[in-house]
């Protein structure tokens, strides 16, 4: 009778975890404050910065990385630059993008960007759909430039 009880106590608690992440693209809020918004949210602020831009100047890769973290759904960016990154959006294959107000210079933080958070202009977030959508480029635009991010699968 014990174990019936911690059962439906464990799955209660399960069920109010669930609830108070509702509208939240990932289980866990994302370290940044700044991205710590809803699924709408991130949407709506994709939706504003469509098209991807291609007449922008396209500056070669930048000195930062991107590690893609397939078991977590996640991309993890580190700038090597001596200067922040501010106010940029990064772009996945042309076709999905995350506004990131700043990621800091010199390797002194790693943002995390879930693919959840990663949205095209139709309102639709990032998946890999089982290998079928790999990330193949990912971008970062500041400055009206646009830049490559070395890609990589994460350890």
């Amino acid at each position: 009778m014990n174990i019936r009880r911690e059962l439906i106590a464990a799955g209660v608690a399960l069920c109010a975890l669930l609830a108070g992440c509702e509208g939240r693209p990932t289980l866990f809020p994302n370290s940044d404050p700044a991205l710590q918004k809803t699924s709408t949210q991130f949407a709506s602020d994709a939706a504003k910065r469509f098209p991807y831009p291609v007449q922008a100047d396209h500056a070669g890769a930048t000195q930062g990385r991107a590690a893609v973290d397939l078991m977590l759904d996640q991309i993890e960016i580190l700038n090597y630059s001596n200067e922040d990154w501010k106010d940029i959006d990064i772009w996945v294959n042309q076709s999905f993008v995350c506004h990131v107000p700043m990621i800091s210079k010199a390797k002194q933080k790693v943002e995390t960007i879930a693919f959840a958070m990663l949205y095209d202009g139709k309102g639709n977030y990032f998946s890999t759909n089982g290998g079928k959508n790999p990330v193949n480029r990912v971008e970062v635009y500041r400055n009206g430039k646009v830049y490559d991010i070395p890609v990589k699968l994460a350890d």
